[in-house]
């Protein structure tokens, strides 16, 4: 933990999933870690992956946990996510990826389905709260 901690840290660096409007990918306070919702574009071609909400919610979480490690925690210090489904037909999908990538790891979660997300073709948005260990 910095020597101030009582100071928000601001999570950004090279190689993160660049933000899409004006916001951090991450802040950090204390020992608790706020993710932004987080889309399916690969950080190193700013493209999305795919339209399929698998191979999406997979790409998501990649991101969410690049973010953590930078922030110095991981998925498996995750208290809460959210997530956020155009359709929510596709839970199962996102769900069976989620709780591979999750790997037993059980956080607090609220998954709704949504009009639409920001970006054309993102079927699915995942933020989180988590601590430094």
């Amino acid at each position: 933990m910095p020597a101030d901690a009582s100071t928000p840290r601001f999570i950004t660096e090279p190689g993160l999933p660049a933000p899409s409007g004006p916001y951090s990918p991450g802040v950090g306070f204390e020992r608790l870690v706020f993710i932004s919702g987080q889309g399916a574009a690969d950080p190193a071609t700013g493209r999305m992956v795919s339209d399929d909400v698998a191979e999406q919610t997979e790409q998501v979480l990649r991101n969410v946990q690049a973010i953590l490690e930078a922030s110095g925690s991981s998925l498996r210090h995750v208290l809460r996510c959210g997530v956020y489904l155009t359709d929510i037909g596709e839970f199962s999908k996102m769900n069976a990826v989620y709780e591979r990538m999750f790997d037993g790891h059980r956080p607090a979660r609220t998954t709704v389905q949504v009009a639409a997300l920001p970006a054309p073709g993102l079927r699915v948005e995942i933020d989180a709260i988590a601590y430094l260990p």
